[in-house]
């Protein structure tokens, strides 16, 4: 499986973006955005500050996205380029008048090619001052994407990642192995970190090639 807290792609699009790497992960893919619809009930209508992929998930659940901020039983938020002052403000008064505040994650950063970018907790964490409540968090390292992997692959196997206060913590929660690469987030540098992993390799294919010895 492939399991990421990026919830703003689609699951097709998280898909087609592996096979332009030649990976075929039809049907192997796992998102926060399907973790946060989980913490939604069938019938809600929820406020979303996010991108298409949590529009998905949520259509999947039953929950309706709406736009008017007033109308919302539940704010989604998740990782937007377009996240504004207008958005925020939105949001913000709907937790304030009783909707309930989901986060897809709450990695503050992201790793790519110009370096760290905000990540969805940095939008959260807006949204969470703005209203002075705290959200519920759904995806890696918490229950609810855990809920979508042991549905999906059982109880037994091992999270490889870049991050161990996500994909380590991640670990922790499933009850798997934590395989740690440093091509992401987590540099030599940066080591020993916590939780401790079983294996820690520079890149994935190594990773495995030690795994398969």
């Amino acid at each position: 499986m492939f399991v990421t807290n990026m919830s703003r792609l689609t699951v097709a699009d998280q898909e087609a973006k592996l096979a332009r790497h030649g990976i075929d992960a039809t049907g192997r893919v796992a998102t926060s955005a399907q973790a946060a619809a989980r913490c939604c009930a069938p019938g809600e209508r929820a406020f979303v500050l996010g991108g298409p992929g949590i529009d998905e998930a949520l259509a999947h659940r039953g929950v309706e996205v709406v736009s008017d901020h007033r109308a919302a039983d539940v704010v989604v938020v998740g990782m937007t380029p377009t996240f504004d002052y207008d958005g925020l403000k939105r949001a913000a008064l709907a937790v304030r008048a009783g909707a309930r505040l989901v986060a897809s994650n709450l990695d503050p950063t992201y790793p790519t090619t110009e370096g760290l970018l905000p990540g969805a907790g940095a939008l959260v964490a807006a949204v969470e001052t703005a209203s002075g409540r705290s959200a519920s968090a759904a995806g890696k390292p918490f229950a609810p994407m855990a809920q979508v992997v042991h549905d999906l692959v059982g109880t037994d196997g091992i999270v490889v990642g870049d991050r161990a206060d996500t994909d380590g913590e991640f670990a922790v929660t499933l009850g798997f192995a934590f395989g740690l690469v440093l091509s992401g987030a987590t540099t030599v540098e940066d080591l020993p970190v916590s939780p401790a992993p079983a294996v820690v390799a520079p890149d994935l294919a190594t990773l495995v090639a030690d795994l398969l010895d």
